[in-house]
């Protein structure tokens, strides 16, 4: 299978930002960015695959600043590191306020994307072939944002086989909450 380069791939999708995606603040509702970043994240995934591709996990969706109402926002994509059927997704969010000619970032995260075959099982993606020292940094800075989510849904499995709520309950002290029920 032939490898295909980032830019074949890269993904830019430009939307209006009008009232009714506006939140009970006046900003633009979260959900409405997540929806634009799985729409772009299908489109460089398949565009990369050839295929079919189901999102199995966002990672680091960080709200930098607020969107507003009337705003262009442009999410761009690209795939930042492939396995065998999966790939990463790196989109970065810019909002545009075309009156006073601002750009700021909004958001960057990481969707994590496996092509699958007509049958529903995982198929193989091309290679990704790396032109460029951000396309390098990309990649490698994927299998490093990998290896330590493994690590830590390791220790998050270990804590919750390990609970244990006499020993564990010292965590809400100077916390702010209230204990109201009777320990036995």
């Amino acid at each position: 299978m032939e490898g295909r380069p980032v830019k074949y791939s890269r993904v830019t999708i430009t939307e209006l930002m009008i009232p009714s995606y506006a939140n009970f603040g006046g900003k633009i509702h979260g959900g409405i960015l997540l929806s634009l970043m799985d729409k772009v994240a299908y489109a460089c995934a398949s565009k990369h695959a050839g295929t079919y591709c189901v999102t199995v996990s966002v990672d680091g969706v960080d709200f930098l600043q607020p969107v507003e109402v009337g705003e262009l926002v442009s999410l761009k994509s690209s795939v930042n590191y492939v396995g065998n059927s999966s790939m990463v997704i790196g989109i970065k969010v810019i909002a545009e306020n075309v009156k006073l000619g601002t750009v700021k970032h909004t958001n960057t995260c990481y969707f994590t994307m496996v092509a699958k075959g007509e049958d529903g099982k995982p198929l193989t993606v091309p290679p990704l072939v790396l032109e460029t020292m951000d396309d390098i940094r990309r990649f490698i800075s994927a299998i490093k944002r990998r290896k330590l989510k493994s690590e830590a849904n390791d220790k998050m499995q270990v804590y919750k086989d390990d609970f244990v709520m006499d020993q564990d309950i010292q965590f809400l002290e100077g916390q702010r909450c209230e204990l109201r029920f009777k320990h036995d």
